[in-house]
């Protein structure tokens, strides 16, 4: 049991350094290709802070562990909305411009939506995950070309994440950020199916909690940042684009590698809880386009109640 605890932290180690090499050396990348700051980051900074929620749960689909896979995305998108955002609203209050909630907002719905929809039949095949991907691509390319018609100003956060100039180091800063992701998944994951199994806590429990919080590392270190540099919008974009990514890529890229087969009376009150929050998300942000510090303890909180409620429940 002691390695079990030592491997969930040892991996949380390595999946925060991993997270961090790659999204710097990312981000360095697409600035040196001429990419714009809101494609970079609502992609590779909100994509690449997600990777180890992919590592994770493809990591888990290849053991055996579906209900890991399906609790370890649920529980990282309800986590991002809530704890992240919340502690990001109160560190810095969250302005948000009109044109994000009318078009961002409603594409993470439509994809919240979809997610639920496919999962109700309790089975997720290589078809399906297939068509998760095509659709992220068209995400991808809807936000390339709809940056072209936006202003869009430079950011704190974006300059914190690059070095000037993409040399040797950047690519090796990749390499070794997609290494530390892969091998702190792995070891992770073993820990985590270890203590589940130790204390007969179901794998999805632990999903949604203990490795949804430790994949999520990197999105906590970009948001926290980007707030403490007095650029809370960015961690905004950055949890929208996370939790896109987290169900178009790592759903349909775990599906398509290994056909996803989950009980739905297993997973369905966190779908909603995961539903519901992404619902809540719009009021509070069209109350003066702004999430405010009470707002976001209120998200804490609600955040704290949730993981009470999986723990008892």
């Amino acid at each position: 049991m002691f390695m079990d605890y030592l491997f969930i932290l040892l991996g949380m180690v390595l999946l925060y350094f991993g997270g961090e090499f790659l999204v710097k050396n990312a981000v360095t990348l697409a600035r040196g290709w001429g990419v714009s700051t809101m494609v970079v980051g609502l992609t590779v900074v909100a994509f690449g802070t997600s990777s180890p929620e992919l590592a994770a749960s493809l990591a888990a689909a290849l053991q055996g562990s579906p209900e890991l896979a399906v609790g370890n995305v649920i529980g990282s998108n309800i986590f991002n909305v809530l704890g992240i955002l919340g502690l990001t609203a109160i560190i810095a209050v969250i302005k948000v411009q009109s044109q994000f909630i009318v078009r961002e907002v409603p594409i993470l719905l439509g994809v919240t939506l979809l997610g639920i929809f496919l999962l109700r039949d309790g089975y997720l095949g290589r078809l399906e995950g297939l068509f998760f991907v095509v659709l992220l691509g068209a995400y991808i390319w809807f936000l390339y070309f709809a940056s072209k018609k936006d202003t869009v100003l430079e950011s704190e956060m974006t300059e914190a994440y690059e070095d000037g100039k993409t040399t040797w180091r950047t690519y090796l800063g990749l390499v070794l950020g997609l290494v530390f992701l892969g091998v702190g998944a792995r070891i992770l994951v073993l820990g985590a199916v270890g203590i589940a199994r130790g204390f007969g806590v179901s794998e999805l429990v632990i999903g949604l909690t203990v490795v949804a919080l430790g994949t999520s590392l990197p999105e906590i270190a970009a948001s926290v940042i980007a707030a403490l540099k007095k650029e809370p919008d960015i961690a905004l974009g950055n949890v929208i684009g996370s939790n896109v990514f987290n169900i178009l890529c790592i759903l349909g890229i775990t599906a398509a590698v290994s056909p996803i087969s989950v009980s739905w009376e297993s997973v369905q009150r966190d779908v909603w809880v995961m539903l519901g929050v992404t619902v809540l998300l719009v009021p509070f942000l069209l109350t003066g386009r702004r999430l405010s510090r009470l707002e976001g303890t209120v998200f804490v909180a609600l955040y704290v109640a949730y993981v009470a409620l999986v723990l008892t429940g």
